[in-house]
């Protein structure tokens, strides 16, 4: 006769804020909305996130302003800061919340980028994390000496490059090679800084990297993407995975597809988080919740923002339509030069999704307005604190997601109300920290000690070999 079996502990839902960067996400007419270049506002978020036990802090990042028929879209006035100074400040404001911010591989340079997160690693004592994206179209490159020259397929194959020399500078230095003196401010080389050479298709380096390891090793890797590329991306160099899916059924799709692809580069499914973004709305009731949501999805979604965002679709000039009235009779023009410039298509096949939006419509009798307040919202919860919580956690425990990036539509204040209401219900549930504890960030998601960089390349060998190597080159990324 066998005893009882224990249940398996509850896993911990992995919590981050994310800082929205210039969208039509961000209800920008409410009282409560305040400036998003303001230093203030970035500390309010942050400090908001840490009181209610968040892992990290999220920072997105847009290089250069976006265009729609040639003229600056009117949500990027407000400006678009500098990632990683945001980060460094932040860093002397909280003292456990984790500081990830969105840099390019596409513009930027493995030395660079590796002293800039080495540094905010030990300037945070180990709480720093990188999102890497790549650029997803000429426009954004004339800001660069690199232009646009890089395919997409180039791209996907310079970040993995990039990713890899990366770690491999934050290896070039020993463990405890730097250690505190017997006077304090006086320290001790207790063994030299190892030398670096990284010699590949895209960057071709060496020399002596100035940064001491820092306390994580590694700083996290994230990444974003949905595609079956940018899931192998994930799989092959990130620790985490920003991604969308609206649907508790699709999330679980999405995570046993993701986690089911680490075994090929020798890893197990706990040293990759999936983290899809989110938003939620609170009421006392549901019916409530409902009425206030709706609300909120009309002043994000307004007449002049509705027609710009089909217009993304139709691919041109659709300013003479009025957003409360029918979709145009006329059809996308795909071959056509593209009116957005700085902004990735999102819609791989206009004319179908043309098809779908009119079946939808006339389904449902909607206004373009409507329509594009339907088919553009993320994935959402609606309900009171407590049926929010509860949403939360049947995500993370039944592995449709370890967590999730919560994206306020107020800032600063729009995480206030979770905070206050649902993290405490979390709480009671044991699903949720109710204080912190000593460590890294890497430590405290779960992921154990930093992989050497040569064990990472030693696992995507025979990896690429199987999949291919342009399996990382079917995502195309929206970074802002």
């Amino acid at each position: 006769m066998t005893g009882p079996v224990e249940a398996s502990p509850a896993k911990q839902v992995i919590l981050a804020a994310h800082f929205p960067g210039v969208n039509n996400h961000t209800v920008w007419s409410d009282p409560q909305a305040a400036s998003q270049i303001e230093f203030a506002s970035f500390e309010h978020l942050a400090r908001t996130a840490e009181a209610g036990m968040f892992d990290f802090f999220f920072l997105a990042e847009g290089l250069r302003l976006r265009e729609q028929r040639g003229q600056i879209h009117d949500l990027d006035v407000v400006g678009r800061p500098n990632t990683m100074t945001v980060l460094a400040a932040l860093a002397g404001v909280v003292t456990h919340l984790g500081l990830a911010g969105t840099i390019q591989a596409t513009y930027n340079e493995p030395y660079e980028v590796a002293r800039q997160f080495a540094t905010l690693d030990h300037l945070s004592g180990g709480r720093a994390a990188w999102n890497v994206v790549t650029s997803p179209d000429a426009f954004t490159g004339e800001n660069f000496r690199r232009g646009g020259y890089l395919d997409r397929e180039q791209r996907y194959q310079r970040a993995a490059e990039f990713v890899q020399a990366t770690r491999e500078l934050w290896d070039s230095w020993p463990a405890g090679a730097i250690a505190a003196g017997p006077e304090r401010g006086v320290f001790v080389r207790e063994a030299p800084p190892g030398a670096f050479a990284h010699h590949g298709e895209h960057f071709d380096i060496a020399g002596h990297f100035t940064v001491p390891r820092s306390p994580q090793g590694h700083p996290v890797i994230i990444q974003a993407g949905d595609s079956g590329g940018g899931r192998e991306f994930a799989a092959a160099s990130a620790d985490a995975i920003f991604t969308r899916h609206s649907t508790f059924g699709a999330g679980r799709e999405f995570y046993a597809d993701v986690k089911s692809r680490l075994a090929r580069y020798g890893r197990v499914p706990d040293e990759l988080k999936v983290l899809p973004g989110a938003s939620f709305v609170l009421g006392d009731t549901e019916d409530d919740a409902r009425e206030r949501a709706h609300h909120i999805r009309r002043q994000q979604v307004s007449p002049q923002t509705a027609i710009l965002l089909l217009e993304q679709v139709w691919n041109t000039d659709l300013s003479g339509y009025d957003a409360e009235g029918p979709l145009p009779e006329t059809d996308p023009e795909p071959a056509a030069p593209s009116i957005i410039q700085g902004r990735a298509r999102q819609h791989a096949d206009p004319m179908e999704t043309a098809r779908q939006w009119r079946a939808l419509a006339e389904e449902k009798k909607l206004s373009i307005r409507e329509l594009m307040i339907e088919v553009t919202g993320r994935q959402s919860f609606i309900g009171t604190p407590a049926g929010v919580a509860g949403q939360i956690n049947r995500f993370v425990q039944q592995d449709a997601c370890d967590g999730f990036i919560l994206v306020p539509h107020i800032i600063p204040a729009g995480l206030d109300e979770f905070v206050a209401k649902v993290v405490p219900l979390l709480q009671e549930r044991g699903v949720l920290r109710t204080e912190y504890r000593a460590g890294t960030l890497r430590e405290r998601l779960g992921l154990g000690s930093a992989r050497p960089a040569a064990a990472w390349a030693a696992a995507a060998q025979p990896a690429a070999r199987a999949t291919g190597s342009s399996a990382l080159a079917r995502e195309e990324q929206v970074h802002a």
